[in-house]
């Protein structure tokens, strides 16, 4: 078995038969998979893992050589990461750095705890907004709150993408920023 430490792209982009996103996994697996003839090698990353009797490529991008069906979520999960990653790091109301999350229609008055609800928000501004909504207060949001959607949600959620995965991935110019909180 292969000496398998974590590198700076320590994860991989698994592609289905038919070149579509599926996952994201470990090298580790990527690489066993590889090893298995589970998968074949599209795109190699950084460095090279070495065995007894083996050398092999870090994959960057591993293509599964069988069809898999695969039942999707047709939901993105909800999380404190996720919320930020959709945000950009940026304060719904101020667009200052975010640093905390928002109801926008207070939970206390019956809101939701739902992607069209909630926001990445600066403490000044979730403070001061306490327990009304913008309206209230005559503030707006700069863009109204809404669940991610497309295949880099379904497959990255809110890990921030490698340069090598683009071709494969539905991206718009700017990758999903991640890791701001």
């Amino acid at each position: 078995m292969p000496d398998i430490r974590p590198t700076v792209g320590s994860s991989a982009l698994v592609l289905n038969a038919t070149y579509e996103p599926l996952c994201v996994v470990s090298v580790r697996r990527a690489t066993i998979l590889l090893l298995t003839a589970k998968a074949e090698c599209v795109s190699d990353g950084d460095g090279i893992l070495h065995s007894a009797h083996q050398t092999v490529p870090v994959p960057s991008v591993v293509r599964l050589t069988r069809y898999v069906k695969v039942p999707y979520r047709t939901h993105v999960g909800l999380s404190r990461r996720a919320i930020f990653a959709r945000d950009g790091g940026r304060c719904a109301y101020c667009r200052g750095s975010a640093e905390t999350i928002d109801h926008v229609f207070p939970r206390s008055r019956g809101g939701l705890h739902a992607w069209d609800n909630v926001v990445a928000a600066c403490a000044k501004c979730n403070h001061s907004k306490g327990d009304k909504t913008p309206a209230e207060l005559g503030w707006r949001l700069h863009a109204a709150p809404a669940a991610p959607r497309g295949v880099a949600w379904r497959v990255l959620g809110h890990r921030t993408p490698d340069p090598r995965w683009m071709d494969w991935l539905d991206l718009p110019a700017a990758p999903i920023e991640a890791e701001a909180a």
